[in-house]
Order: C-alpha cells, then sequence, then structure tokens
C-alpha cells in the first residue's frame, strides 16, 4: 500500500474544508484534500441556496393574491408551470455547484484532490480507498469537515421514495398533490411555506411546541397564528407514518392525513459512518463524536480539528467557513489560537421573516433584562407594502442598556437581524443605536419603534436628547 506524507489533510470539499484547505495554502504548507461524498458544498447542492429559488418563485406567484387590491386585474388567470419551476430551481442549483467546483477543485491535480473516503488509523494516519487504489496519508494535522445529512429514522426510510429530504426533494421533476412536513424548523417551515403557495396540499407536524427554534414565547405565538393561516400545524405530539396504499399516512395524537408523499426535516446528522472515529483514542459521545473546543476547533489535544456542520454547534454556512479558517489556520501553523466567535445569527426565509440573533430569550435573566417590542401592524413601511405582520422584540441589559439580543417574524427581517447583529457585536446600547439615523418611511422604524420601548427601561439614559448628541 502506498503511504506518503502531508503537512495537513483535509477531510471534507464542503465550505468548512475549502476555508480550511484556503488557509492552509496560504501558510504555504503541503496538504490534500479528500472528499467521499458529492462534490459541493451543502449550502449550494441541497441547502440554502436552492431553497431560495424555490422560495423566490413561491413568494413571486404567491404576490398575485395582492394584487387585486392595488387595482391590478388579470391576475386570477396567472397559472404556474411546475416542471418548469422545478427546472429552473435546478438550474440555479447547478450553477451554484458549478461556481464552488470552479473556484476550488476543478484545477486539482489527482494527487491533492482525492474523490474517496478516509478512515483513521491512528490520529495522524488515514487509510483512502480500497484496493489496489487505496493508500495511506501520514499527516502532521487533520481536518474533519465531514459535514451532516438529513436525519430519517430507520423505520421511515423502508417506505423509499416517498420519503423525501432535502437531498432528494430538488431533485422532483414535479411536486406531490400533497405532503405532510415533519419537522418545522428553520428547513420544514420554509419549505412547507413554499410547498403550499406552489400548489400543493401541505400539512405540518413538530413534536416541539415551538416553530423555528424560536425561543420568545410571545415571537413563537405570534409565528404560530400566521402560519396557520396558510397550512395546518400539529404541534406538540411526536408523527408518526405508516404506508396507506401509494401513499402515507401520518399521525400525531389525534390528528391524521393521508399524503403521497412526506418531508422529513428533523435535523442533521454527523457525516462520519466511514472516518472510524475510535481510532482517536479518546472519548466519543452519543453521537459519536469526539470533544473539542469551538474557539480552536481542536479535538482533545490532538493535532486533530473538526469543523462545520459534522460537529452538530453551529450548522450555517459563515459559522462553517469561520470554523473551517480556524482549524486550516491552527492545523497549518502547528501552534492552537483561539479565536472570538462571531454574534450568533439565525434567519428564515419563511413569508414574514423568522429571525434571532445573540442572546436567547431563555438565557437572559427577567430581572436584569429590559425587554422592547413593536407589533408590526402600525408600521407605515410595511403597511404600504402589504405585509404588516408580526412582532419584533430586542433585549438590553436593564443597567447599561447594552443590547444583548433580538427575535422577531416580519418583514425585511433578513436585513434588522444583520443590523442587530453587528451592533451587538460592536457592543452598543440601547441609546447609542437611538443616536443613528432612522429614514422615513423605511422598515427600520419599526426596530426604533422596538429600542424607544426599551429604552423606556433601562437606567442608562443619553444626555441631552435621546436622537441628538450636542457638540458644545
Amino acid at each position: 500500500m502506498q503511504e506518503r506524507s502531508v503537512d495537513v489533510a483535509i477531510i471534507g470539499s464542503g465550505t468548512a474544508g475549502l476555508n480550511a484547505m484556503a488557509q492552509v495554502r496560504k501558510a504555504g504548507k503541503s496538504f490534500v484534500l479528500i472528499n467521499g461524498g458529492e462534490p459541493g458544498t451543502t449550502c449550494a447542492r441541497v441547502g440554502c441556496m436552492p431553497s431560495k429559488a424555490m422560495i423566490q418563485v413561491a413568494e413571486d406567484y404567491h404576490r398575485r393574491t395582492h394584487l387585486g387590491k392595488y387595482g391590478i386585474d388579470g391576475h386570477e388567470a396567472m397559472t404556474l408551470d411546475i416542471p418548469e419551476a422545478m427546472e429552473h430551481v435546478q438550474d440555479l442549483r447547478d450553477i451554484f455547484v458549478d461556481r464552488v467546483l470552479g473556484s476550488s477543485t476543478d484545477d486539482m491535480p489527482e494527487d491533492l484532490f482525492i474523490q474517496d473516503y478516509a478512515r483513521f488509523l491512528e490520529p495522524t494516519l488515514l487509510a483512502v480507498g480500497q484496493g489496489a487504489d487505496a493508500q495511506r496519508i501520514r499527516a502532521g494535522a487533520v481536518v474533519i469537515a465531514t459535514g451532516s445529512t438529513p436525519l430519517v429514522p430507520a423505520a421511515w426510510r423502508e417506505l423509499g421514495e416517498r420519503i423525501l429530504t432535502t437531498d432528494t426533494l430538488f431533485e422532483l421533476e414535479d411536486l406531490p398533490r400533497s405532503i405532510a412536513v415533519i419537522g418545522l424548523g428553520t428547513i420544514g417551515l420554509e419549505l412547507g411555506q413554499s410547498l403550499h403557495r406552489l400548489g400543493v396540499e401541505v400539512t405540518g407536524f413538530d413534536q416541539q411546541t415551538q416553530i423555528a427554534g424560536l425561543r420568545d414565547p410571545a415571537v413563537n405565538e405570534a409565528a404560530i397564528a400566521l402560519m396557520q393561516k396558510e397550512f395546518p400545524l400539529h404541534l406538540g405530539v411526536a408523527a408518526e407514518i405508516e404506508a396507506d396504499g401509494d401513499g402515507l399516512r401520518v399521525r400525531a395524537g389525534e390528528a391524521a392525513v393521508s399524503v403521497e408523499r412526506v418531508l422529513v426535516s428533523i435535523g442533521r446528522v454527523p457525516n462520519i459512518a466511514h472516518l472510524a472515529l475510535e481510532n482517536l483514542g479518546v472519548p466519543l459521545d452519543t453521537s459519536g463524536l469526539p470533544p473539542f473546543a469551538p474557539d480552536t476547533m481542536q479535538v482533545a489535544d490532538l493535532p486533530v480539528f473538526i469543523a462545520g456542520d459534522v460537529n452538530g454547534q453551529r450548522q450555517i454556512l459563515h459559522e462553517a467557513g469561520d470554523e473551517g479558517k480556524i482549524a486550516g489556520f491552527n492545523a497549518a501553523r502547528g501552534e492552537v489560537r483561539a479565536f472570538r466567535r462571531k454574534t450568533p445569527m439565525h434567519i428564515n426565509f419563511c413569508d414574514p421573516n423568522i429571525c434571532a440573533v445573540g442572546e436567547r430569550f431563555d438565557a437572559l435573566e427577567p430581572a436584569t433584562t429590559a425587554v422592547g417590542e413593536i407589533n408590526l401592524a402600525p408600521v407605515g413601511r410595511a403597511l404600504i407594502m402589504g405585509k404588516n405582520r408580526g412582532v419584533l422584540r430586542v433585549y438590553a441589559d436593564k443597567a447599561d442598556g447594552r443590547l444583548r439580543g433580538m427575535e422577531m417574524i416580519g418583514p425585511k427581517g433578513e436585513h434588522l437581524a444583520h443590523l442587530m447583529c453587528w451592533c451587538i457585536q460592536q457592543g452598543l446600547s440601547v441609546g447609542e443605536l437611538l443616536r443613528m439615523p432612522f429614514y422615513h418611511p423605511v422598515i427600520e422604524e419599526a426596530l426604533q419603534a422596538a429600542l424607544y420601548d426599551a429604552y423606556g427601561k433601562v437606567q442608562q439614559k443619553n444626555e441631552g436628547l435621546t436622537e441628538l448628541k450636542m457638540i458644545r
């Protein structure tokens, strides 16, 4: 069996792996990139990009239901060609994948980019491939960035193609007439609403009483009320699936529905089956993962680093990219450094957007936290758009007014979430943010109103006028 040595071996060519590779290249170290699954990132192939393409089609088509109030005639006759729409989604998906591969691995020689599975023999010794093509790679350090895959219970997998996940949904040439969505986190809620707006009869199920990962009861209540206006939601009871002729029967407590397909979105599991992580020589948790430090990505005290969706911590593209950079930086230098992680940010692209940034509501101490709230119904810009629905709540420290977090459901939430996330990371207070300019009429005025509400509850006040700062 052939054996060779490199400074760094990177297992996985997704977002985390590619960012790790960039750091190793920058350090001028030798490396090998090993990928045993489909090339391209999860985001580009089966995640955020194809889902947003489908969401855009669904939202544009759904907009026809609002046109009559504006005096626009003819919207009742609008129709949607589903196969053509799905082809559009797939074409965009392929463009995104090609861009990732074209800018990262297309021109890499075979000795640097190995398309096969790797497994640990020792913490720094890998076996790659089988048979005549098998080889051993001795590395100074190893980065594990193998990503994750949708969780589907074994009994449900036996139901075959009637069970869909994000790995298979975007491959459909046509959509079923009816579908049950089990799991109403970000993925399930986004796709459930989109499928409904594309004409599919959708029923949602989740054993939790919260949707979209919300922690604030007031925001969760508003989100459930809005989503239930589009398709039925059955919450708080685990769903069961059984064959029903050519279709499926889904039950959750007293609720039951017969559908053609079921979309399972109950979580993701790490892609570690081929890795033989037991050969790292460290304890593994119930998920089969080794202990690691989230600010260094180092596994125990080994020259091994784990980054991206595989570690199950922050399964979001920009976080996977950051983790890959940290892992690659440390793996290439032989000196482990800790890095400050960015302020957490979560955006659900359903309509209206559901967002959370910073510290979550259930982690804050009520006695020391001021909550500012605004209902979106009277906000001028939202009213003009015909999207004045939802609620926005900001959290601040009662003593110094420093911003701590936000949860919301409302229009243009993706932009407000970024604005708040940047302010929190900069350590700004409610008063300092209120001194910033707010144009009129813009959706940011909703945030301004929530900040005013919080400002009345914090002890730290601005000198002079709230919005203006005296210069002499």
